[in-house]
């Protein structure tokens, strides 16, 4: 047995994608998952499989047809294990951010691809230009993005959502923020 998290993209945001975490919770423990819960509602669910070693990809998948099938909604899926998730949070690096809704992870379905690497190098010397502290650093398939004028000012941040959601290889992503990230680990137990 084994923890996972799910991370939707783009779920109950502004009206738009709307799906009601009970009937997120009941498509995943039909799907065969155990101890399914989810946290807030932006598209985090938690749950159990049966394999230590499961495939997160598969997982994402499987998710991301029966939310089509079934909940009548297109959205991308990230799934990670527990373990994942504690690397990726050990790995933070900006640990000094005192505001945690200033420090993002993107998590991809796969590590950044060259093309996103050039445009994230493009993106921060015009965020530098226009006096902006933003910060991006890769590390395996997570982005941390570092936004001290918030994520909704950030040149870094729209450059790199917009490309990561454009992106038509059929890689995504999806970000959350720092007190979101800390809160599903501690929710994943140890």
């Amino acid at each position: 047995m084994a923890t996972h998290v799910a991370l939707l993209r783009g779920i109950n945001v502004g009206g738009n994608n709307k799906v009601p975490m009970a009937d997120l919770r009941a498509l995943v423990a039909d799907l065969g998952h155990t101890d399914v819960s989810t946290y807030i509602q932006s598209g985090n669910v938690l749950f159990t499989v049966a394999e230590a070693d499961a495939d997160t990809a598969a997982l994402a998948r499987a998710m991301t047809e029966a939310i089509a099938a079934k909940l009548g909604v297109t959205t991308p899926v990230v799934v990670l294990s527990r373990e994942e998730l504690a690397r990726i949070h050990a790995a933070n690096p900006f640990p000094g951010e005192p505001d945690p809704r200033r420090v993002h992870a993107v998590v991809l379905s796969e590590p950044p691809w060259p093309e996103l690497l050039t445009r994230l190098d493009t993106a921060r010397a015009k965020a530098a230009q226009a006096g902006s502290g933003d910060e991006v650093l890769a590390v395996g398939r997570t982005l941390y993005l570092h936004t001290p004028e918030g994520f909704g000012r950030s040149v870094l941040a729209e450059v790199l959502m917009r490309y990561v959601t454009g992106r038509k290889t059929g890689a995504t992503g999806t970000a959350r923020n720092w007190a979101t990230m800390t809160k599903l680990l501690d929710l994943c137990g140890s």
